[in-house]
C-alpha cells in the first residue's frame, strides 16, 4: 500500500535520501557520516550538510524506524525529581500515544547538565522533539535539521515552534490578591539563575513597579529545602513579610516550612502563592494557593503543534507557530 501524503511529509530522513541528495553512494554517506577515510574532505563536508539539512542522522535503531510507520517524539526534560517535569512528560505521553506515536525521554538534568546533549541523544532516535532547552534551543534546531523543535518556556528560542507563558498576567493576578487582602510587605523568591532574575523574575518585579509595590526579592537553588533556608534567611533580613510569591510550588512548600520554622503562621501572618499548580500543593496544610497551569492543556498544545509542523499545517518559525498560554489563579487555603 502506498503510503498517503502525510505519511510522505513526516517519513524519516534515510540515507538513501542523503546519497540521492548528493549524488553519490550509500556507502559514501557511511563514510563521511562516521569520518571514515576514503573520501575527499569536500565530498565529507557537502554530505554532512545535505544530511542536516535533511534531517538525517546514523543510528542503530535506523532499520525499524525507516521501516515503521509511527512518529518517534523526543522529550527533553530537565529534571524528573521535580513533580512539574513528569506531571508535564505525562500529559506530552498521553497525548502522543494517542496518535500511536512513541515517546523517547531524555532527563538531562542529572549527570550531563545540558539540554544540548539530550539533543544529541535523542536525535538519532526521533522525527521531531519537545523540550525545555532554554538558550541551546538555536542550536538543537540545528542539531535536528528539518525535523521541528518545540521549546517551552523560552520566547527568544530560534527553533521551528515554541511555548511560552504570559508571566506578566500571572504575577499580576497574585499581586492583586495579596493587595486585595491588605498585604503590604509582600516578597518574591526566585529560582537561582546565576545572580540574575528569571523571565518569570523579571515578569514579576515589573508587575510590582506597575503597581507600586516596593517588592522584596530574594534567590535560592529551585529545591524545597533550599527555599526553606532562603526564607528563614530573608526573615532575618528583612522582618516582617506578609505576603510571599514563590517560583514554583516545589519552592513554596519549603518556603511553608522556613515560615512554620520562624513560627510564623501561614496565612494568617504571611500569605504564600506558588506557581505551576503541580498536584502537591492540595497536599499540604495548609493547601497551596497557586498561578496554575493546566499541564494536559500544555501537553495538549506541544503535541498538537509538532503535529501540524511535521504535517505542514504549520509552516516552521511562523507567527502560528508560536504559542503564549496563561496562568490562572487557584484559591486555597495559604493566601
Amino acid at each position: 500500500m502506498a503510503p498517503s501524503s502525510r505519511e510522505s511529509r513526516i517519513r524519516r530522513a534515510t540515507i538513501l535520501d542523503v546519497a540521492a541528495a548528493a549524488g553519490v553512494s550509500r556507502q559514501t554517506v557511511t563514510r563521511a557520516m562516521n569520518d571514515m577515510p576514503g573520501i575527499s574532505p569536500a565530498t565529507r563536508e557537502r554530505v554532512q550538510q545535505l544530511a542536516a539539512e535533511l534531517g538525517y542522522t546514523p543510528s542503530r535503531f535506523a532499520k525499524g524506524l525507516v521501516q515503521g510507520a509511527r512518529i518517534s517524539l523526543g522529550l527533553a526534560i530537565p529534571d524528573l525529581t521535580n513533580p512539574y517535569f513528569p506531571a508535564f512528560a505525562s500529559s506530552v505521553v498521553e497525548e502522543a500515544t494517542q496518535r500511536g506515536w512513541n515517546v523517547v525521554v531524555d532527563d538531562f538534568g542529572h549527570g550531563s547538565g545540558s539540554g544540548l546533549d539530550a539533543v544529541a541523544r535523542l536525535a538519532p532516535q526521533v522525527d521531531a522533539l519537545i523540550g525545555y532547552l532554554g538558550a541551546c534551543s538555536s542550536d538543537a534546531q540545528a542539531m535536528m535539521g528539518r525535523r521541528p523543535v518545540v521549546v517551552l518556556d523560552y520566547p527568544a528560542g530560534q527553533a521551528a515552534g515554541g511555548i511560552s507563558f504570559d508571566y506578566s498576567y500571572g504575577a499580576g493576578l497574585a499581586l492583586q490578591r495579596f493587595m486585595s487582602e491588605g498585604r503590604r510587605r509582600i516578597a518574591y523568591l526566585d529560582s537561582d539563575q546565576e545572580g540574575t532574575a528569571t523571565t518569570r523574575g523579571a515578569a514579576v518585579a515589573a508587575a510590582a513597579a506597575a503597581a507600586g509595590i516596593e517588592l522584596i526579592v530574594g534567590q535560592c537553588l529551585d529545591s524545597a529545602p533550599a527555599a526553606r533556608e532562603a526564607l528563614r534567611a530573608l526573615l532575618e533580613e528583612e522582618g516582617g513579610i506578609d505576603g510571599l510569591l514563590v517560583f514554583n510550588d516545589l519552592m513554596a512548600a519549603g518556603a511553608m516550612k522556613g515560615l512554620h520554622d520562624a513560627g510564623r503562621a501561614v496565612p494568617e501572618d504571611c500569605a504564600v502563592i506558588g506557581m505551576d499548580g503541580i498536584p502537591l500543593g492540595e497536599l499540604l496544610t495548609p493547601e497551596l494557593t497557586t498561578l496554575a497551569l493546566d499541564l494536559r492543556a500544555v501537553g495538549r498544545s506541544a503535541v498538537d503543534l509538532v503535529d501540524n509542523l511535521l504535517s505542514g499545517a504549520i509552516k516552521a518559525s511562523s507567527d502560528e507557530a508560536s504559542l503564549i498560554l496563561k496562568h490562572q489563579l487557584v484559591l486555597r487555603q495559604s493566601a
